[in-house]
């Protein structure tokens, strides 16, 4: 579903050039729950962006589905977003002014999809997302907790081939944590979706089928655990 080859990305400050990353190659199967962990300023974020086209290469190449997204253009890559990929954030970056259902199902909007249709399909995956009764509600009549299901339903509503997300939990309190990553994880598997998420947290990413640490903008290890949380290769 991605691979990556001799990726390098290299930021100007200055008269300095800073690494960002350092010939990354990576292959992520489809349906692989994937976690890239490292603290602040490992390059995490910069390998996410990558992947999802949202920054172009100094070198190297990202394939995503069969498609070179690191030689597209801006509209190239805007309807290779909008038929392929899913985003959460940190902010939950709702519309204030739209009830759940409608932030969840406006990226249907945008395929063309009927409006009876786009609702019934906000619903159901509300619903999934156990936010069946706040349905109605805007973003400021939520919890945070339930603000980032919205979110959450709103980047799997379209069943995107690869879903990114970063530091997804980051503005929740544990207990809720571990409830959305349950739900990230079992929604991914039903529907066969790439799920990729970037985190500082490695007590988090154990729960992930495999996880990749970046130090400095290298790749220094790369494990992939069974449903036990046992290690089956690196």
């Amino acid at each position: 579903m991605i691979k990556v080859e001799n990726l390098r990305k290299v930021y100007k400050v200055g008269t300095e050039k800073v690494v960002a990353l350092n010939n990354i190659n990576l292959e992520i199967e489809k349906g692989e729950f994937c976690c890239i962990v490292g603290t602040s300023g490992s390059g995490k974020s910069t390998l996410l962006n990558q992947l999802a086209g949202l920054e172009k290469p100094t070198k190297g190449t990202v394939t995503v589905n069969g498609e070179v997204v690191s030689k597209m253009s801006e509209k190239e890559l805007a309807i290779f977003r909008q038929n392929n990929l899913g985003f959460i954030f940190q902010s939950y970056n709702l519309m204030p002014t739209l009830t759940a259902v409608e932030n969840v199902a406006f990226p249907l909007v945008f395929k063309g999809v009927d409006k009876k249709v786009r609702d019934k399909k906000a619903r159901a995956i509300l619903k999934e997302m156990q936010m069946g009764d706040r349905m109605n509600h805007k973003p400021t009549e939520l919890s945070g907790g339930q603000q980032q299901r919205v979110g959450i339903a709103r980047a799997f509503v379209g069943k995107p081939a690869v879903i990114f997300a970063d530091e997804p939990t980051g503005n929740l309190d544990s207990k809720t944590t571990e409830q959305v990553m349950d739900m990230l994880m079992d929604i991914s598997e039903k529907n066969n979706i790439t799920f990729v998420m970037v985190t500082h947290d490695p007590e988090l990413a154990k729960k992930a089928k495999r996880v990749i640490t970046i130090v400095d903008g290298n790749i220094v290890h790369d494990s992939k655990y069974d449903n036990k949380g046992d290690k089956n290769e690196e």
